[in-house]
């Protein structure tokens, strides 16, 4: 009876792990301008306790640009609205600045240098790759990263007066 138990237990474990691996540890999305074309790409990576991002582009504007998650995995241009507005799983209003909470989607704003390059590593402990948590980037619609023309607020709902979409890339598991 004892050798029946532990072969249950040892094919439920089994189980467990089968199903810890085939979450997504990993995704990219390449950014594209309101043209279409390719200009960079965003590699996220499933950590113990949130999902690193690092950001890498070329055509941009020089200065500060919103950098934001957005709820839908679309990306049609030249405006991408598609996309959605900021990911918010949990109902918060928009902006770290913001006393009643920030988006999960809200990221702090990114600097692109005078020769329009783009890279920046960031953590965020408010999203995860792992599908079927509340705040998993791979819900139904998929996600988003969004850059925008200008720099976010920190505090105006619902986008931080961030202006335009000016690059957008879908988040896809990668490999």
């Amino acid at each position: 009876m004892l050798s029946r138990a532990i072969m249950i237990a040892s094919v439920a474990t089994a189980g467990v792990l089968a199903t810890a691996e085939a979450q997504v540890q990993s995704a990219d999305a390449v950014l594209v301008d309101s043209d279409g074309k390719t200009i960079g790409n965003v590699a996220l990576s499933q950590l113990e306790r949130g999902v690193r991002l690092f950001a890498q582009a070329t055509d941009l504007p020089p200065g500060q640009h919103a950098f934001h998650i957005h709820e839908t995995g679309e990306c049609d241009a030249p405006d991408f609205e598609s996309a959605g507005g900021h990911f918010n799983p949990t109902d918060e209003q928009h902006g770290w600045d913001n006393p009643q909470g920030y988006h999960a989607g809200d990221l702090p704003n990114v600097h692109v240098q005078d020769d329009g390059r783009l890279a920046v590593e960031y953590f965020s402990d408010a999203v995860t790759l792992r599908e079927g948590e509340e705040t998993s980037l791979f819900d139904d619609d998929g996600s988003a990263i969004v850059i925008h023309a200008g720099a976010d607020d920190y505090r105006t709902d619902p986008a931080g007066a961030a202006g335009e979409r000016i690059a957008c890339g879908v988040i896809s598991p990668s490999g």
